[in-house]
């Protein structure tokens, strides 16, 4: 799904300032492996991320954007840690920070196989753990953390949350 509706709807308003949203990071592991998708948008990998709806529960968010974004359904493990990211200027110049809740997601006997599910993705491939492509220190930390089977963390930088 393309950005949601209501932020659409926000940015008429106040057009680039920054934004203050609820967001969620699903580290989705199979075995030694972990779910990444390569943004449409800066042509980045990840793991799954997204912006959580109106009364969209942090967990909820994370289920349906691993569905929409790859096809792959997920059960909620843990949660890995909760941070505050940003500030982040997307391409057309819009400004967001976000509360971004990140969850350790398995992968649920019903789900079909991963691909493409929406327009915000060029790619979705399992990585092995060991040989992740080039991605953000927060995420690497975040895969890393979950890997190792860490408590819940909340702060500024995950690795500083032990």
């Amino acid at each position: 799904m393309p950005t949601p509706d209501f932020i659409v709807q926000l940015r008429a308003k106040i057009e680039h300032a920054e934004l203050w949203l609820p967001g969620v990071t699903a580290i989705v592991l199979r075995g030694d492996e972990v779910l990444l998708v390569r943004r449409a948008d800066n042509r980045e990998w990840t793991p799954v991320t997204g912006i959580c709806d109106p009364r969209e529960h942090p967990h909820e968010t994370a289920i349906r954007e691993c569905l929409e974004e790859t096809g792959v359904a997920v059960n909620i493990e843990r949660l890995l840690w909760v941070q505050a990211v940003g500030p982040v200027t997307y391409p057309n110049g819009d400004v967001a920070s976000y509360v971004d809740t990140t969850f350790l997601c398995s992968v649920a006997a019903t789900s079909g196989p991963a691909m493409v599910g929406d327009e915000e993705n060029l790619e979705v491939k399992w990585f092995p753990v060991a040989q992740l492509p080039p991605i953000k220190p927060r995420f690497r930390e975040a895969i890393a953390h979950a890997v190792a089977g860490e408590e819940p963390g909340w702060g500024s930088r995950p690795s500083e949350v032990r």
